[in-house]
């Protein structure tokens, strides 16, 4: 009897043993399986992360490309009509002309010549010439002049003269950043003065916009560039996701601060 508990007692035992066999295999396939699902969902996400890249950086190139070519027809077509159109104008004589008649001659003829100085700033700001002979920094300081100039606004510029890498592509879109966030404090902040410096160290380009007007909390920026009136906003985060960059915006007493971070050379932030 006590062989017959004994065979029992076993039987048991190998039955436990491989219930315990079984939960445990049981066990470790679900967890196999939540990592496959998890590595899975990975992929997807990282394979989706990179098709957005491409999506964007698509858009911004193609923008490039389309202000190249509006830029051209702006300088090689309307502006020709501008100009043939003020030799025409020229060849009216003012002294033969009554009084009400030369006044109207004066103003049209300021007003031309305020038509074609207009198109060609424009035709310059769309394309990048500057930028590609003379390289990013001489690039903003020439926006920088041409868009203050004239204003109330006091302006400041430090650019650091270590930076000097020319026709880079990455450049054109930090360019084109900069250009974003300056046109939209002068637009919504209207500041007095503003200050841009930059700093190039351990291939790491930080560039910072401090203003005085009315600016943005990174709060702000993270609410408004998913509204339908933060097309501007949502253009720079594009942009910086395309530099593979960051941009912060911060607030410190009275005034306001943009600093937008682009690696180079292949570093990461």
């Amino acid at each position: 009897m006590n062989q017959v508990d004994n065979h029992i007692t076993l039987l048991v035992l190998i039955g436990m043993a491989g219930m315990l066999i079984l939960v445990t295999g049981f066990l470790l396939s679900l967890v196999y399986a939540q990592r496959k699902r998890s590595q899975h969902q990975y992929e997807m996400q990282a394979l989706k992360e990179i098709q957005q890249n491409q999506l964007i950086e698509a858009a911004v190139r193609s923008e490039e490309t389309e202000r190249h070519r509006i830029a051209e027809q702006l300088h090689d077509e309307v502006g020709a009509i501008l100009s043939a159109t003020k030799l025409h104008f020229l060849g009216i004589k003012p002294e033969h002309l009554n009084e009400r008649d030369l006044q109207l001659h004066t103003k049209s003829k300021e007003l031309l010549d305020d038509a074609i100085q207009k198109v060609r700033t424009i035709a310059h700001n769309l394309h990048s010439n500057i930028l590609k002979e003379f390289g990013l920094n001489e690039a903003i300081r020439h926006f920088m002049k041409k868009i203050t100039d004239g204003s109330m606004i006091t302006t400041h510029l430090n650019l650091d003269d270590g930076y000097d890498i020319k026709e880079s592509e990455d450049d054109i879109s930090a360019y084109r950043l900069f250009q974003e966030l300056l046109n939209n404090i002068l637009k919504h902040a209207e500041p007095s003065e503003v200050k841009v410096e930059s700093r190039f160290k351990e291939n790491i380009l930080s560039i910072s916009i401090t203003h005085n007007g009315n600016g943005l909390t990174q709060e702000d920026f993270e609410a408004l560039r998913y509204k339908t009136e933060g097309l501007g906003l949502r253009n720079i985060q594009n942009r910086v996701i395309l530099l593979k960059g960051l941009v912060t915006f911060s607030r410190q007493g009275n005034s306001y601060s943009i600093i937008f971070r682009i690696p180079k050379n292949n570093t990461t932030l």
